[in-house]
């Protein structure tokens, strides 16, 4: 609340205001919490005896009790840096290193996720891939079949694969993490940072010219960033020598499907990228 304009200077009551403006862009509204009698007001009030003077607002030390950073948030981990880029692996050898990688990841219990899980899910594809596609883990369909990517999600996947030209033999699907988290819930750091490594590897082998990220645990744990997908769609970006391309995942275009020509935009710039054109549209 503020006081009766008539009792105080135009000078002075610019300066008021401007006070006020100052703490409401602090988030702070009133500072009564009962109304003022304006003759009360004007008892009180310093500019009767000296009209330069404003009333005192609230110190911001008062208002905004100083606390130290360190002692009230936890400080938070860094991010582990990725692995090395390998050296290139011949075209014809793909297929054997990938089976070495799944060799070494054998019947993994690293992280947690061991306990809950039915079968690993490595991935599937193509391994001289030139798209690959990166989801964040196995669903409940996945961990039965051992497959990435089957359920809904994965059929809703397949039709994008198709409107963009390609059979899904063509390019190869994997995920952050190999086991699936309980209740479908996000990998907890850990199991993302313990699994990861392995998709890096799987990455380095296959050497895609253009990876499409499906989602924002994806694009997190490639980049090692944590930004918002609107941030991060929309451009191309630079990853291990390839082309990072992000878009929705499918289990949320299947919750929001007014989405789907947003992710098809995106799918676009992947096709430019890799030279496609939509099935039944020629090349100009």
């Amino acid at each position: 609340m503020t006081p009766p304009t008539n009792s105080i200077d135009q000078e002075t009551r610019d300066a008021l205001h401007a006070r006020l403006r100052f703490y409401r862009e602090l988030g702070i509204g009133e500072f009564y919490r009962r109304e003022v009698d304006a003759a009360a007001w004007a008892q009180a009030d310093p500019a009767q005896s000296d009209p330069k003077a404003a009333p005192e607002l609230p110190a911001a030390e008062a208002l905004f009790p100083t606390v130290k950073e360190e002692s009230a948030i936890a400080v938070r981990k860094p991010f582990p840096m990725a692995p090395a880029q390998a050296d290139p692996v011949p075209p014809e050898q793909h297929f054997a290193a990938l089976k070495l990688i799944r060799d070494e990841i054998g019947d993994c219990t690293r992280c947690a996720l061991a306990k809950g899980r039915n079968k690993l899910v490595f991935g599937d594809g193509d391994p001289n891939a030139r798209l690959m596609f990166v989801g964040e883990g196995p669903g409940a369909d996945e961990d039965a079949s051992g497959l990435p990517f089957v359920g809904r999600g994965g059929q809703l996947l397949n039709n994008m694969i198709a409107a963009m030209g390609l059979k899904r033999e063509q390019v190869y699907i994997a995920n952050v993490v190999k086991c699936r988290p309980p209740q479908n819930r996000t990998p907890e750091p850990f199991e993302a940072h313990t699994c990861s490594p392995f998709l890096f590897q799987q990455i380095d082998v296959i050497r895609p010219q253009v990876i499409v990220a499906l989602g924002q645990t994806a694009v997190t744990y490639l980049t090692g960033e944590k930004r918002s997908l609107s941030a991060w769609r929309g451009v191309v970006h630079p990853l291990r020598g390839t082309k990072l391309i992000v878009t929705y995942h499918p289990a949320f275009l299947l919750r929001d499907p007014d989405q789907k020509k947003h992710a098809w935009a995106d799918l676009q710039i992947a096709m430019r990228e890799l030279g496609l054109t939509p099935p039944g549209r020629r090349q100009e």
